[in-house]
């Protein structure tokens, strides 16, 4: 009686502890995936590299500071005067063919044997050098740089939006000042380099956690080797037992399982002699949990989605539940409840109908075959050159949800083999 009290008060104590650090897990998995989307939606390509808004405050900068900083040297201004000197010189070749063609008004008799007394035109292109180093000075003046900035500004400026680009602005401008509200930061650094620190600190604690919960239900199973002979102590072992598998189930269904995350990286060209430069820009991303996948699936509209959805809930959630619940009621109850046909068929025989198991296999082949999708899709766009940098980065990967809910499943088969041995009734 005294052992059975130590083990029930032994079990219990790290019943808490599991339950305490799986609730956690399940708390900084909730808070890593919202994290993560804000920080998707913040660096969406669609606000960055695919936005009108972006691009303008881009390249209107550079044109700016290319205006108002635009220098010549020599030779350069030795090249332009030959070639402002050959326009002006077109410019007049071509004003007096047109005047000596036959002129057939009085108005144009009158001006072409003006232009032949009164105008002559080599003296004029005697002048054109003069008229080249003048229209060079004005551009390189300082001040006329600085009214030349100001329209190129303005026609920055004035580009028109249309209505669905208005919107996305809105829609941009008023998710950010929701972000930088409510992670308390007013720049992109800010807000990049927070919400990166904090994910950094919320992974290494889910491992952390889970790994501490793996360690609880070794205990448990070291118990059972150790306490293989005390048949008197085998029932409250399983039934605590039992208890933690339920806390594994919990925590593996509610946790997220995988997360896709596909995004470039750095996107780096030149641009008038400058760089322009987009970071971080997230293609897509997605972080979801077995209960999240059914809940997506059951709200589709189309019906196989919600077939898909309801087998799930079925073969993967209730049926575990089942299970654990039925080989319970199956050791603890009188012989007539123990071996009806609905205890002992969810207790020895639902194992082949679960597909707890099943999911956790089809998770690992979508992570693999999505991931080495993903790595030669994006691979593709690597691009670099010394005027175009393209740097793609993949980050998917399953979560610590994964490794519970396998955990569990594990776990599970070892505890159907161990009712088999320690039932006082017929197991078959």
């Amino acid at each position: 009686m005294v052992s059975k009290i130590l083990l029930v008060l032994g079990l219990t104590l790290l019943l808490a502890v599991e339950g305490y650090f799986g609730y956690q897990l399940h708390e900084l998995s909730s808070r890593q995936e919202e994290i993560k989307k804000d920080f998707s939606d913040y660096n969406n390509i669609t606000y960055g590299l695919f936005s009108v808004d972006q691009w303008k405050e881009e390249v209107s900068g550079i044109v700016n500071h290319q205006v108002r900083h635009f220098t010549m040297t020599p030779k350069q201004k030795k090249e332009l005067q030959v070639e402002v000197e050959q326009i002006i010189l077109a410019l007049i070749n071509k004003a007096e063919a047109i005047v000596n063609k036959p002129q057939k008004t009085v108005g144009g008799k009158l001006t072409k044997f003006a232009v032949r007394n009164f105008v002559n035109t080599d003296d004029i292109k005697a002048q054109v050098p003069g008229f080249a180093k003048t229209i060079i000075a004005k551009v390189d003046n300082p001040a006329n740089k600085k009214q030349l900035s100001k329209m190129a500004m303005g026609q920055f400026n004035a580009i028109q939006q249309t209505g669905d680009i208005d919107s996305l602005l809105t829609e941009k401008n008023t998710m950010v000042d929701r972000l930088y509200k409510k992670y308390h930061v007013s720049t992109t650094d800010e807000f990049n380099t927070k919400l990166s620190a904090s994910l950094d600190k919320i992974r290494t604690t889910t491992y952390t956690y889970s790994f501490v919960m793996l360690v609880c239900i070794l205990v448990v199973l070291a118990l059972w080797w150790l306490l293989r002979k005390r048949t008197e102590l085998h029932a409250t072992l399983f039934i605590m037992s039992l208890l933690f598998a339920f806390i594994l189930l919990a925590i593996g269904l509610t946790a997220s399982m995988i997360e896709v995350d596909a995004r470039i990286k750095t996107l780096d060209f030149v641009l008038l002699g400058e760089h322009v430069v987009f970071k971080n820009q997230v293609l897509f991303f997605q972080s979801k949990s077995i209960l999240d996948v059914v809940e997506v699936l059951v709200k589709q509209p189309a019906i196989d989605s919600i077939l898909v959805g309801i087998l799930i809930l079925i073969f993967s959630i209730l049926f575990p539940v089942m299970k654990l619940t039925s080989t319970g009621i199956h050791l603890l109850s009188k012989k007539k409840i123990a071996e009806s046909k609905f205890i002992r068929y969810f207790a020895f025989q639902s194992g082949k109908w679960s597909m707890a198991d099943v999911i956790v296999i089809a998770i690992l082949m979508v992570y693999i075959g999505l991931n080495g999708l993903l790595e030669s899709q994006l691979a593709n766009l690597n691009i670099k050159s010394d005027t175009l940098t393209v740097l793609t980065t993949n980050n998917t990967a399953l979560q610590p949800g994964y490794i519970i809910f396998i955990s569990f499943v594990l776990y599970g088969l070892t505890l159907s083999t161990i009712l088999k041995f320690i039932t006082p009734h017929d197991a078959h």
